[in-house]
């Protein structure tokens, strides 16, 4: 059953700004539970962080985490993004067509007010997968 995606999102989307740096935006990472965080100012959307770009591009790649920025690891523009009232089939396909897990979720003017996950979409439209479970599970800290 095709849902939208507002019934299922991660409402209040956790942002640091461009500014922020990658040490800083980790910390508010494993403050809120979350492995990404939007790059934003105020509505304006500059971009996602998540904890794989943290480590992939950045650390592995000799970045220094006290001083590269948010803005300089994260996904850049345009992000692809999706509105409360668009399916949930429509964020699949925008996930399978960009290679990404998660997704920004934007309302009128831009301004980000949640994000939806693949675990999210898994935890909905099939309950009893093993992603689904993955994704209800506590978090291992």
């Amino acid at each position: 059953m095709t849902r939208r995606v507002r019934d299922v999102m991660s409402p209040g989307a956790v942002a640091v700004e461009p500014m922020t740096t990658l040490e800083s935006a980790a910390r508010v990472m494993r403050e809120q539970n979350v492995g990404d965080v939007l790059v934003a100012y105020d509505c304006d959307l500059f971009g996602v962080l998540t904890d794989r770009d943290i480590v992939v591009r950045a650390v592995a790649g000799g970045s220094d985490p006290h001083t590269t920025t948010a803005g300089q690891v994260c996904t850049r523009p345009p992000v692809v993004t999706l509105n409360p009232d668009d399916t949930t089939d429509r964020a699949v396909e925008l996930m399978r067509q960009y290679a990404v897990r998660r997704l920004p979720v934007v309302e009128h003017g831009g301004c980000p007010v949640g994000m939806v996950s693949l675990g999210d979409l898994a935890t909905t439209d099939d309950p009893h997968s093993a992603l689904a479970d993955i994704s209800k599970a506590d978090p291992n800290r």
